[in-house]
């Protein structure tokens, strides 16, 4: 059959009106994207302010501080895998960036031998010591075989280890790691850019928004024009066709492990300046909200499958929800059962999927 008949038979049977059965896959398929617009307008309705322009700016924030570690470990789970150690990364790079870029005349500075160092060597720093992890969990997946969940999990642990050990060197004692230089702030959450909301007021956009945007425009490029996102792609989809294909499995898997590291360091030096007061809990649980804004975004542990567009989509929904509750007067010790339900939901919905496609 020729391209245009094949054409001409897709058009005639899109027009063609859908079935019961087809109606409720799409909505089964799009269900937590239903849910969860459902639950924006009840929020809406119970809170008006919700959608006002000071909230969506802030939910904009939010989404850009959390979307670098979502594009980490959204590779990672495209090769059938996660990273539970993404927190405690993004906690270390976090402290490390915040001790290394203290005000010089702070009393409380941690290194009193080294002044404030330049702003792209801690980027530098922080992006080297990620991929160093990445390398290291990439390294045990792929050579020994062993469950990326018992390596990160391993690794999670490892971290929180040296954390711990880390604010208490130097002149720091265990303190919150605070008084940041004005360089590092002014950075991260000085604007360039503001909205006007009216009545002559504005809201400034912070520069790691911008930040966050051109991860986004890079890690799109990366995984849809290069061979490495190929490579990505194949093996997660199949290991045995992608290595018989000659892709190098355990270079591919280091490298995109190495490459969720390096964004987690981003998105330490993003946090160790928006948080400004860090210490070993910064970064905690911060993988729980990554995994579920992927799976959400329709990133498949079936692997193989993802969009960096839906991990936006992701993140962005799943700040939604939050800051939405929030508005809603929900207890936040209720906001750990939301997440969960999420996470289950979505996983059930991306297995059910992929059996009907089976």
């Amino acid at each position: 059959m020729s391209k245009e008949s094949q054409a001409l038979a897709k058009e005639a049977q899109s027009k063609q009106p859908l079935t019961k059965n087809q109606v409720i896959d799409k909505l089964l398929n799009n269900a937590l994207y239903i849910l969860m617009i459902i639950a924006v307008i009840i929020i809406q309705i119970i809170n008006p302010k919700f959608l006002a322009p000071a909230s969506l700016i802030n939910i904009l924030n939010q989404t850009a501080a959390y979307l670098p570690a979502a594009l980490g470990i959204a590779g990672c789970i495209v090769l059938t895998g996660t990273d539970l150690s993404a927190g405690r990364a993004i906690g270390l790079t976090a402290c490390i960036s915040a001790s290394l870029l203290q005000n010089p005349e702070s009393a409380n500075k941690m290194w009193t031998a080294i002044g404030c160092l330049p702003i792209p060597v801690v980027i530098l720093i922080v992006m080297a010591i990620g991929a160093v992890i990445g390398i290291f969990n990439g390294f045990f997946v792929a050579k020994f075989k062993l469950h990326p969940f018992i390596v990160t999990l391993a690794t999670q642990l490892i971290l929180f280890t040296f954390m711990l050990t880390y604010v208490k060197m130097g002149n720091n004692n265990g303190m919150a790691i605070a008084s940041l230089d004005n360089s590092y702030s002014n950075f991260i959450k000085g604007s360039l850019v503001k909205i006007p909301t009216g009545n002559n007021t504005s809201i400034p956009i912070p520069n790691y928004v911008w930040i966050s945007l051109f991860l986004v425009v890079m890690m799109w490029f990366i995984w849809n024009k290069t061979t490495f996102g190929k490579n990505m792609f194949a093996l997660g989809a199949n290991e045995e066709a992608a290595k018989v294909s000659g892709v190098n499995v355990m270079l591919t898997t280091i490298a995109v492990f190495a490459l969720a590291g390096a964004m987690y360091g981003i998105t330490g030096f993003i946090e160790g300046a928006r948080v400004a007061s860090n210490n070993a809990n910064t970064g905690l649980n911060y993988e729980l909200d990554a995994i579920a804004a992927c799976v959400i975004g329709g990133v498949s542990f079936v692997g193989g499958i993802g969009k960096i567009s839906g991990v936006v989509i992701g993140v962005l929904l799943l700040r939604l929800i939050y800051i939405g509750l929030n508005f809603a007067h929900v207890p936040p010790d209720m906001f750990y059962l939301v997440k969960g339900g999420i996470i289950l939901f979505a996983c059930a919905l991306d297995m059910r999927k992929y059996l009907v496609k089976k």
